[in-house]
């Protein structure tokens, strides 16, 4: 059977109540690994737990310090890696079709994915806005392009 496996690579977010979206969005989606990278909180915190409402204990999750090394040595495993970020680059969400196995990585609610991450990526695909705001809650786009991925599961 193909690989299928979907991770999550939450970097630099700095609210803990978007951490504990993240994990109860990815215990929705059936999501195999949250890895929280540079300074996102992790569990236990009382406020990750206020809004996961106990998906931080099912969902399998691993801190690393390093994101460029984690990227690293999913791509040895074969993972493609995709960016949610607005940039030159970046293709329509729904123009994406995913290569499994697949990790998102979402950034910082105010300065997005890194340029050196970016770089990193083997895709960047990003979220139409058509209001008068750059972008959504760094929780909630990532529900959007995830559930989106998990369709072609």
């Amino acid at each position: 059977m193909k690989n299928k496996s979907f991770y999550l690579i939450a970097h630099n977010i700095r609210s803990l109540y978007n951490v504990g979206t993240m994990f109860r969005t990815a215990d929705a989606l059936g999501v195999d690994q949250l890895f929280l990278t540079g300074y996102t909180g992790q569990p236990p915190r009382k406020e990750i737990s206020k809004v996961a409402l106990g998906a931080e204990d099912v969902v399998p999750w691993k801190h690393y310090k390093s994101t460029t090394h984690l990227i690293k040595k999913l791509k040895k495993e074969g993972v493609e890696i995709i960016a949610l970020e607005r940039n030159d680059q970046s293709i329509d969400y729904l123009d994406f079709k995913p290569k499994f196995p697949v990790a998102l990585i979402l950034g910082h609610e105010v300065d997005g994915v890194s340029s050196q991450l970016l770089k990193q990526a083997d895709k960047i695909v990003s979220l139409p806005m058509n209001g008068i705001k750059e972008s959504l809650n760094v929780g909630v786009a990532m529900a959007v392009a995830a559930y989106h991925i998990i369709s072609h599961r």
